[in-house]
């Protein structure tokens, strides 16, 4: 047994808790590539995203020099009630895997929306009403993100329409019933609601959808509704923005105990969760302050940052959105019906993509099976359920914990738990009766969806 010399939770006090956003992008030297228009292939205007995206939001998505953004009084009065979130020791992991590792996991599944989705939505749901806004759509992948977006709306009695992805809205009818339960309306993706959905059901029959996809009908239905903007809850520079409390929250906390990670570890989809808990980190990195080991896992079956291609792409299946420069498999690539449904997105943030073209940061993808093995090790250990997307975090984090159980080496390890799994409960039973396969998806296949993106020069 391990002398516990450390908490086993650290908290931060409430008067801790961040009063600014960190903004990565002002201490890149080299930023990240702007939006384009798909039409003229220019740099897109505050006045062309305005039409789509709130004033404040379309503000914060263009800014690359302020370091730190004021967080609103009434966003962080929201923030209060399940922030600061716990730092916590993962000791009963570390012996179960008799590894001279140090693990630590920042959790953030401790609020009603079950993830770190709640962080974004209170922001961009304050933005809309602050404008004046009658409502916004969005799309969900898994379902946090549109369960904290319901759950911001209806604090702020706004209108929510929400566009699920079709695999995750029949295999997650719970996490469906959160959302209408805060006032959202659902509608399955693609669906016969929107012309571009109509298109994408002609063009491929029987789809069970993707991100993609949804974010097409979410922003067609925002443009077509007056007093509506549309909300997107990864991906873009202003999410990663609203995100970086994770990362502010965790390094306050190991700082109060002079820890000092050697890896840190996040899932990656979009980039929201990874971008949020490595920001302030990697400000140091790029700052030449420190230097640090980061991890993006990747689902197997959607493997952006490790067989994709940095280049201009649409951001969405229906080629309605801007294109953004990323690692990406092709907006027309439509991903297996995996498990980790917020993990189902064709391309990475283009923060996160810059910072691991420049070799900043790392990227592995792993198996549907071997990530639910990890769940269930470390809910056994921990006595928490993690989520899917969460879980490839958990499994390469065993990983580099076992490789210091075979060198003896005593390294600091970081990851993010940022969402929870009872809602997940179909998934976790094909694990457990041996019928989940390990979908990858062949060359030809990447090759076929990558060939159909645009060619910008």
């Amino acid at each position: 047994m391990k002398e516990r010399e450390i908490p086993y939770k650290i908290y931060l006090e409430e008067n801790e808790m961040p009063d600014k956003w960190y903004n990565v992008r002002a201490d890149m030297k080299k930023k990240p590539a702007p939006l384009l228009n798909p039409g003229t292939l220019q740099p897109m205007t505050f006045e062309e995203l305005q039409g789509v995206f709130c004033d404040e939001l379309v503000k914060q998505e263009l800014n690359d020099t302020s370091p730190f953004i004021e967080i609103p009084e009434e966003i962080r009065n929201f923030y209060k009630m399940y922030r600061p979130s716990p730092l916590i020791r993962a000791y009963c992991l570390e012996e179960k895997l008799n590894t001279p590792a140090k693990i630590y996991y920042k959790f953030e599944g401790n609020n009603t929306s079950g993830s770190h989705k709640l962080n974004s939505a209170i922001a961009q749901a304050y933005y809309a009403k602050k404008q004046g806004l009658k409502g916004v759509t969005t799309e969900t992948g898994a379902g946090q993100w549109g369960t904290a977006l319901s759950m911001a709306c209806s604090y702020f009695d706004l209108d929510c329409k929400v566009y699920m992805v079709k695999v995750s809205y029949e295999q997650k009818p719970f996490r469906r019933e959160v959302m209408r339960t805060y006032g959202a309306s659902v509608t399955p993706s693609p669906s016969e609601e929107t012309e571009v959905g109509r298109r994408i059901l002609k063009e491929f029959p029987g789809t069970t959808g993707s991100l993609g996809c949804a974010i097409s009908e979410a922003v067609e239905a925002a443009v077509s509704r007056e007093g509506y903007r549309y909300v997107l809850g990864s991906v873009l520079s202003q999410v990663l923005l609203h995100q970086s409390i994770i990362g502010l929250e965790t390094k306050a906390a190991l700082d109060k105990y002079d820890i000092t990670p050697d890896v840190i570890i996040g899932c990656a989809g979009g980039g929201s969760n990874l971008g949020g808990l490595i920001a302030p980190f990697m400000g140091e990195v790029l700052r030449g302050e420190k230097q640090y080991r980061f991890i993006a896992v990747e689902p197997a079956s959607c493997p952006s940052l490790t067989r994709g291609k940095y280049a201009y792409d649409f951001c969405d299946t229906g080629k309605v959105c801007p294109l953004a420069k990323m690692y990406t498999l092709g907006s027309s690539f439509m991903p297996s019906a995996n498990h980790a449904g917020g993990l189902r997105y064709h391309g990475m943030s283009s923060v996160l993509s810059e910072l691991y073209d420049q070799g900043l940061m790392e990227a592995v993808s792993v198996g549907q099976t071997e990530v639910f093995e990890a769940a269930e090790l470390f809910a056994r250990s921990e006595g928490i359920l993690p989520a899917p997307e969460s879980s490839h975090a958990i499994r390469v984090a065993i990983n580099e914990a076992l490789k210091c159980k075979e060198s003896g080496e005593e390294k600091t390890i970081v990851f993010g738990l940022t969402g929870t799994g009872y809602f997940d409960m179909v998934a976790y039973e094909k694990f457990h009766n041996g019928e989940m396969n390990d979908y990858i998806p062949t060359d030809d296949e990447l090759k076929l969806s990558i060939g159909a993106m645009p060619v910008v020069e």
